[in-house]
């Protein structure tokens, strides 16, 4: 079949179906989308709330636990050692299918009275680590979201195998980093920004691969001793970065701010897609054929994949989030771990095979519209069925959900083959990546059937004002571990932790005027900015391109070719 353009329901605009989508749909055996694949990026995020915690309630044991769901949003939800035991019985709420109702509605009723997890996490990082979510493999961090195997580490989003890590984002590999981000393989590093890549002992640097010494500069390749772009000899460097002393809230600032503006003086990197073969997207490694991804390392014949840092996808469309060893799935959040035939779910994986449908599944197969369950076989709507049965049953609700589609609030129309409603997501909108990548107010928001949330500023009495703080970590007492500090940014209170505290004496770094979640923010609104595709042409040769780098960042611009070039 070639190439056919549609209207989506949703926005309205044209997109193609490319000839390769059909025989992916036909391969996996659903009809083609009727949501272009930016809207279907959206309904997918609306259901991930990533750093948003609440306290309330375990409703199975009653304690108090930290959670994803606010005390007020209208589930049942257990902490994470209640859901994972042998306490309750996920078949127990179980229930016959309907063929008078649509499927979404019975599925919306059987998800306010099955039991969710409070987090997505393990026991092991559970016990050292209650504040973090989206992750697991983490021992003694604090505060890291959608992360996986990283030890000692604190305030990070999209962390990945780390260790003595503070206020960094999207970085894997790395020890004794702060407030860096999109950096691979480095150690004791501080402010870096935009790929730098297997470096040592190197501050404020941008687009920079295997430096050693190096300080406040962009585009380095294999460089020692340098400054502002500039060499010097090894005695030299030493005594001219002696000049900058990190410790000092306000030099380490007056440090950052002369850094971003000496990288404006060179030519941006256009794309990051190392290791790659017939790859589109931004950030993508050691893939092949694989198009519109974003963030996404070992991938293979795949299309609009994102965040999928652990390795490897292979045959799969629409999803975001996790992986690691996912294949012939389709158009669903946070879904992975050796599982396959995962179609239109969330939260769900870890060896699971042919799931439609459900949501928070772990292990198990043949599984469709169910909640909750662990390592469930033959289910439908929890309710447990023969192979039978089950191969007899599912076809006719397929079918059943074509002729009775359910219709949202604005009127659009589900029928077998989209995800959810964003309607029926388990967050409001403004809790979840969808306010990030497509921001809404609230009107707008409510006009379109999604649940906002009005979040509640917690009133700590602030003993100190971040204005008051000593500029230099060599001045700060033990007693600091006792104050709640008034965020610079938005006013909430926040305090230093113990291991934060004697991380930056060791890394001799300032005390952050800002809250965990400012700065956990700023980073992510740094990241989604740099997911965002423009065409340019290249200031030297001429060729079009497509880059992350908007114009009004960088007027001047070179292909990746002639960027290679410049940098060889």
């Amino acid at each position: 079949m070639g190439p056919r353009r549609e209207i989506c329901q949703n926005c309205h605009h044209e997109f193609v179906i490319e000839s390769e989508d059909f025989a992916f749909y036909e391969r996996i055996k659903v009809p083609p989308p009727t949501f272009c694949p930016e809207c279907r990026k959206e309904r997918r995020l609306a259901f991930m709330n990533v750093i948003n915690l609440y306290k309330r309630k375990c409703d199975l044991c009653g304690k108090d636990t930290i959670s994803v769901y606010a005390p007020d949003a209208p589930y049942r939800v257990f902490c994470v050692p209640c859901w994972f035991s042998d306490q309750w019985d996920p078949l127990a709420y179980g229930r016959d299918y309907d063929f008078s109702r649509p499927f979404f509605e019975q599925f919306k009723d059987l998800l306010r009275e099955a039991p969710l997890p409070a987090l997505s996490t393990d026991f092991m990082t559970l016990k050292t680590s209650p504040y973090s979510h989206l992750s697991g493999n983490n021992k003694n961090v604090y505060m890291l979201f959608h992360a996986d195997f990283d030890e000692d580490s604190a305030y990070g989003f999209y962390v990945t195998e780390s260790r003595s890590v503070f206020d960094s984002s999207l970085i894997m590999n790395s020890e004794l980093c702060y407030d860096s981000m999109h950096t691979y393989r480095c150690t004791r590093c501080a402010g870096l920004r935009g790929q730098v890549t297997e470096s040592i002992d190197s501050y404020f640097l941008k687009y920079s691969w295997g430096c050693q010494n190096c300080f406040a500069s962009v585009n380095l390749r294999n460089k020692k001793y340098h400054i502002f772009n500039e060499p010097y000899s090894r005695e030299e460097y030493f005594k001219e970065i002696k000049k900058w002393d990190l410790g000092s809230y306000r030099q380490y600032q007056e440090i950052q701010r002369r850094a971003e503006g000496h990288w404006k003086k060179f030519p941006p990197k256009p794309i990051f897609n190392e290791f790659t073969e017939n790859c589109t997207g931004n950030n993508v490694f050691q893939s092949r054929n694989c198009k519109e991804c974003y963030e996404v390392l070992g991938a293979e014949n795949s299309k609009y994949l994102a965040m999928l840092y652990l390795p490897g996808t292979k045959d799969c469309y629409d999803i975001t989030s996790w992986g690691n060893n996912l294949t012939l799935s389709y158009d669903s959040p946070n879904v992975g771990e050796n599982a396959s035939g995962v179609k239109f779910n969330y939260g769900s994986g870890l060896n699971l095979v042919d799931s439609e449908y459900s949501f928070l599944i772990y292990g198990g197969a043949h599984v469709f519209g169910s909640v909750s369950l662990k390592k469930g076989q033959y289910c439908i709507l929890n309710k447990q069925y023969t192979s039978e049965e089950y191969n007899a049953l599912v076809p006719k609700i397929r079918q059943h959900m074509m002729d009775m589609p359910y219709l949202d609030q604005k009127g659009r129309t589900y029928r077998y083959g989209e995800f959810f409603p964003i309607e029926m997501s388990t967050f409001a909108y403004n809790e979840t990546l969808a306010q990030n990548f497509f921001p809404m107010t609230e009107c707008d928001a409510r006009t379109e059937g999604y649940g906002w949330r009005t979040f509640e500023k917690k009133e700590y009495e602030v003993i100190k004002k971040a204005a008051d703080l000593p500029d230099h970590i060599k001045d700060v007492p033990d007693s600091i571990l006792s104050e709640i500090i008034g965020c610079a940014k938005c006013g909430r209170g926040f305090r230093i932790t113990r291991d934060e505290l004697e991380f930056l004496r060791k890394m001799n770094y300032s005390l952050p005027r800002e809250c965990p979640f400012c700065r956990i923010n700023e980073k992510i609104d740094i990241w989604v900015n740099n997911l965002k595709m423009e065409k340019r042409t290249c200031s030297k040769c001429g060729a079009e391109f497509m880059t992350s780098v908007a114009n009004h960042d960088a007027p001047s611009i070179l292909c990746k070719k002639c960027y290679a070039e410049l940098t060889a």
